[in-house]
């Protein structure tokens, strides 16, 4: 689940509600082999239910600003 904390997740088992979820499907080709699948992508951990509940505010994982300038000598 992106934008999750590691120490929150769901398990084989849980009974999982998706709210406005997008369905994407995925096309890769590498070294010659064809891989796809579909992946379902939400806002935030928060917008699903697990087990009928929503999950805690904690289950978001805090923002990360990462900062790169590849003209930067070293």
């Amino acid at each position: 689940v992106y934008n999750a904390t590691p120490t929150w997740g769901v398990t084989v088992g849980d009974a999982l509600g998706v709210a406005d979820p997008v369905l994407t499907q995925h096309l890769h080709l590498h070294q010659g082999q064809t891989f796809s699948f579909l992946g379902i992508r939400v806002s935030s951990p928060l917008s699903l239910v697990v087990n009928g509940k929503r999950p805690p505010g904690s289950a978001l994982a805090p923002p990360r600003l990462a900062l790169s300038n590849p003209s930067a000598p070293p």
